[in-house]
């Protein structure tokens, strides 16, 4: 069973490498946890105490989103062998959707690299 740290490690750090499935796993796990109080803030009327408690559940789930697509997205450069720092270009429109296509579809350096021993680990 894994670990309660490997969880952590896996949505929060910016250590280590994760390979293009895991990236694309954890893109879509996320996407769809921020979808969900999304759907329940549009099906409720504009004026009403649940759509703004579904619009603050709404806000944090969609900063913790982009916390995890931007340290995933690292961890998937630090896979490539590429630094963290390029990560930056998924905040840039247009080339936002092209980083994201090439994290998904260019496979990682096989063996170890600066960054860690193997893919999908910390170090």
């Amino acid at each position: 069973m894994p670990d309660k740290n490997q969880f952590l490690w896996l949505f929060f750090s910016f250590a280590g490498r994760i390979n293009r499935a895991v990236y694309i796993l954890t893109f879509l796990f996320m996407l769809a946890v921020v979808s969900f109080p999304l759907y329940q803030f549009m099906r409720v009327p504009e004026e009403s105490p649940a759509a703004q408690t579904w619009s603050v559940v709404f806000g944090v789930t969609f900063a913790i989103f982009l916390w995890v697509h931007i340290s995933s997205s690292v961890k998937r450069l630090h896979d490539m062998g590429k630094p963290g720092i390029i990560a930056v270009s998924l905040f840039i429109p247009i080339v936002s959707f092209i980083a994201f296509l090439a994290l998904c579809v260019f496979p990682g350096e096989p063996g170890p690299n600066r960054y860690a021993r193997q893919t999908n680990a910390a170090k």
